[in-house]
């Protein structure tokens, strides 16, 4: 029997996006409100009560108001806004993060799914700390590159309207007060017990993201090198379909010593580099920030509601 689904923001970037992953699915069945009941809010009720899944793809107050008018306690609600990454009683939607994340999400009614700048982030440091390699007390940098995409429609529309300024196609560092929304998951889920300095970076690109974290290797609670660390994080993810820990040293996977932007577009993929030697060591992760970081970790995440392959559709 067909599982149905709504998409509520189905307009919107990831609700697109989500929604092109579905489209040839024969396992599922999309509901759809009509543009004159959109913001009617019995119009929504009713079919976010009447359906197994249903993706949030809103601001954070209209994701709080969608999840209000759920009563029906069957309904599994996917959140990927902000509002409930840190809420108790929602699980968050990062399978691969420890050994019953997936149990978790499986049972959960109630998910939400990370944000494209945790996801990377967490999926590095998350293993170090829990390890005891990281002290959850280091004071981390971190500074992240990513695609105008994940501005939403007013940025696209910045980006990709004919006559914008010529200062937007510059690398724009953003949240300068470092208060950016992202950071309170971050530090709960990779386990740190303060928050990272983060800076954040959009360049003139649609989709696709490099997150990266600078750790010295003295600091670190056992003494390791850069090899040591992608030896590290080789075991953690092994068997892993979606994350992937390159080889170390990667020179062959960098074109003229430049380490390339979007070569995890359109797939769900996540690659982690560790550049450096026996003193620094760099982080970095590759991925899709609509992909990993969006529409395909919440696709992901049904599919381990629904109990079938976690690569069907992605």
């Amino acid at each position: 029997m067909k599982k149905t689904v709504f998409v509520d923001g189905q307009h919107g970037t990831t609700g697109l996006k989500i929604r092109e992953r579905l489209a040839d699915r024969s396992d599922i069945e999309i509901t759809e409100i009509s543009e004159e009941k959109r913001k009617d809010p019995n119009a929504r009720a009713e079919l976010l009560n009447s359906v197994d899944i249903a993706f949030l793809c809103l601001p954070d107050d209209a994701a709080r108001e969608s999840v209000s008018l759920v009563k029906n306690p069957e309904v599994c609600v996917i959140d990927g806004s902000t509002a409930h990454r840190v809420t108790d009683g929602w699980v968050y939607g990062l399978p691969e993060l420890k050994e019953r994340q997936r149990e978790l999400i499986k049972e959960s009614r109630r998910i939400s799914v990370p944000g494209c700048h945790a996801t990377g982030f967490i999926l590095m440091l998350y293993p170090l700390v829990s390890q005891g390699i990281v002290s959850p007390d280091y004071p981390i940098t971190v500074h992240a590159v990513a695609g105008y995409s994940g501005g939403g429609k007013s940025m696209i529309a910045d980006y990709e309207t004919e006559g914008s300024p010529d200062y937007i196609r510059n690398p724009r560092p953003y949240s300068l007060k470092l208060d950016h929304k992202h950071l309170p998951e971050m530090t709960r889920y990779s386990g740190l017990i303060r928050s990272p300095i983060f800076n954040p970076t959009v360049v003139n690109v649609y989709k696709g993201e490099i997150i990266s974290i600078p750790l010295v290797a003295s600091h670190l609670e056992k003494k390791l090198s850069a090899a040591d660390i992608r030896k590290i994080l080789t075991n953690y993810y092994s068997g892993e379909q979606f994350i992937k820990v390159m080889p170390f040293p990667a020179d062959d996977y960098l074109v003229n010593g430049f380490l390339t932007f979007t070569d995890c577009n359109d797939t769900n993929n996540l690659e982690i580099f560790v550049f450096g030697n026996e003193d620094r060591i760099l982080l970095s992760a590759r991925y899709d920030n609509l992909g990993k970081g969006a529409s395909g970790a919440a696709v992901q995440n049904m599919n381990i509601v629904l109990d079938v392959p976690e690569e069907t559709g992605l």
